[in-house]
């Protein structure tokens, strides 16, 4: 992944800070520990940007989260009536499946991504 060092795309993916790149935003890397999924630093040590610039930063991950979940229920549509040809029950259930097993995935990643919708890379951030 070090080749997308610099990009949105980077942060976004690995859950890092998205001005310096250098940190987790999470305090458990783990997204599958649920007592522990939304907890985040407050500040990069890096860098010392705040995650949460104001009270209830995150509500607006709600609505990425949404799109993600189409995304990935999509996904398993396609998956499992087009390509392997299941019935419309079988994949429902599939897609419900999926959508319970990448919840925490889901919310890492729509929380990463709204965050990198207001703060952008800087190289030198973090230096003295």
């Amino acid at each position: 992944m070090k080749f997308l060092k610099g990009t949105k795309l980077y942060s976004i993916l690995t859950g890092t800070c998205p001005v310096c790149q250098q940190e987790s935003m999470y305090v458990e890397d783990n997204p599958y520990k649920m007592t522990r999924i939304f907890k985040m630093h407050e500040h990069c040590s890096n860098c010392g940007t705040k995650y949460k610039m104001e009270p209830s930063f995150f509500f607006g991950a709600m609505y990425v989260s949404y799109a993600l979940g189409i995304a990935f229920s999509v996904a398993a549509f396609v998956i499992t009536y087009l390509l392997v040809g299941s019935d419309l029950v079988t994949t429902f259930w599939v897609i419900t499946g999926t959508l319970i097993v990448f919840m925490p995935v889901i919310i890492r990643l729509s929380r990463n991504i709204w965050i990198n919708f207001f703060l952008n890379y800087n190289p030198k951030a973090g230096e003295s």
